[in-house]
């Protein structure tokens, strides 16, 4: 696999000429919708199968599967637009398999009213599935919001474990702080809480939960280790049992600021630790990059060297653009969310050259906007297929368990063929 950046007077022709593949297969891995408006900077992934099969007369997808001896659902996750149809074609090449170098556990965050179409294609991906589905009240009461029972059993169809997320969070991210503290204070509101997340998880299939923890720090770290330890007691016997960890890593005089929280003790009671800076529709920070590799790489290592196991880390990306204009004006300038499909099409609209930052490894652009009395001026920071590539990288060097995707509600084929045509995808029978 590898990554080509756009150059001034490159065409999807000249790009796919250039690496030998098809013009078609560039398209389809990379979700190109405009093939022909490529922007410079533009991160282009070239993914080369290992082998191939052309399919015959009289062929399914189970009889090619049996002839390679790999599994349909390998067949699935190497091409992706079989889940949108129900056939298959004489004279049409299938990817078998590529060169993959290692094997890697996947979570993918999603609601319930994920697309059929979505579903399929991201499931042969997944390890494992956390639905967002469930808050908590104050007194430990549930609410439920829409039906999952379609995503659970399809989810299992696929071999991927469902996994019943459970947070003091709004659908929207909207934070409520009060039912975080009445629950974290009170061991009656706890255990009506896990007696709930029990009977929800048993009525409705859950293999597991996945409680975020959004306000975790230093001061309250006490109060959530116990909360903790009173979880997994209770719903480790009835299935597995995650935390999600909703971390913030600032920085002061260009020096990353890590807040001293003991993971190590709560690595003891999760089956894993999700760490992912969640982003939402709105952002009311400064312009920064997205996801930050270096903020990772430095709270990988310190979850390190502070004996949290390796294989009890998940390392969460955030799928999502945020357009600022400038100048920023604390209290006053709200970032709009765009999806990476949007910062592409707006980099193109206005003739913008997409940079890279080579710290954070997130990519950036610049735009003017014209308006009757002058212009104003633009930032976009997103992701592209280099800062997915990173994470990954990082997670299969450093041996952590694997990566959270955050959110799975649009589907991004450049995501998916980092990830499935240089790692196999861990498959967990429960």
């Amino acid at each position: 696999m590898e990554i080509y950046i756009v150059q001034q007077g490159d065409t999807i022709t000249s790009i796919a000429d250039k690496y030998g593949v098809t013009i078609e297969k560039l398209i389809q891995d990379n979700g190109l919708s405009n093939p022909y408006n490529l922007v410079i900077g533009q991160a282009i992934v070239i993914a080369y199968p290992k082998q191939t099969h052309t399919v015959l007369q009289g062929d399914t997808l189970q009889t090619i599967a049996d002839t390679y001896q790999v599994s349909v659902m390998q067949l699935l996750r190497n091409n992706p637009f079989l889940s949108e149809r129900q056939y298959i074609y004489p004279g049409e090449t299938l990817v078998i398999s590529y060169n993959t170098k290692g094997s890697i556990t996947m979570n993918g965050f999603a609601y319930p009213y994920i697309k059929q179409d979505t579903l399929l294609k991201i499931l042969p991906n997944l390890t494992y599935i956390s639905i967002l589905n469930y808050t908590t009240a104050a007194n430990g009461d549930i609410i439920t919001y829409q039906d999952d029972t379609d995503v659970i059993n399809k989810s299992k169809e696929y071999g991927v474990i469902p996994l019943m997320v459970i947070t003091t969070l709004s659908l929207q991210g909207e934070p409520n702080y009060e039912a975080a503290s009445s629950i974290l204070q009170s061991q009656e509101y706890q255990d009506i809480l896990i007696d709930n997340a029990i009977k929800i998880m048993k009525e409705k299939g859950y293999y597991g939960v996945n409680f975020i923890f959004n306000y975790l720090s230093e001061d309250n770290q006490s109060f959530y280790l116990n909360f903790t330890e009173r979880i997994a007691n209770r719903i480790r016997q009835e299935g597995l049992f995650f935390l999600t960890i909703n971390y913030d890593i600032p920085q002061v005089n260009n020096e990353v600021v890590l807040q001293k929280i003991n993971y190590t003790e709560f690595s003891k009671y999760a089956n894993g630790l999700v760490f992912l800076e969640f982003v939402w529709g709105t952002n009311y920070g400064p312009p920064e990059p997205v996801c930050n590799m270096y903020h990772i790489e430095t709270l990988v290592e310190y979850l390190i060297e502070s004996q949290v196991p390796a294989d009890k880390i998940i390392m969460g990306k955030p799928i999502i653009g945020y357009e600022w204009r400038l100048p920023y004006i604390p209290g006053k300038t709200i970032a709009n969310s765009l999806t990476l499909y949007s910062a592409y099409n707006l980099a193109y609209d206005y003739s913008a050259v997409i940079e890279f930052d080579e710290e954070s490894q997130t990519p950036y652009f610049y735009y003017d906007e014209i308006l009757i009395a002058g212009y104003s001026q633009h930032i976009v920071w997103f992701l592209d297929a280099r800062s997915i590539n990173a994470l990954d990288t990082l997670i299969v060097n450093a041996g952590l368990n694997g990566g959270a995707i955050w959110n799975m509600m649009i589907y991004y084929p450049q995501l998916w063929v980092i990830i499935y045509s240089q790692y196999e995808i861990i498959k967990i029978e429960m």
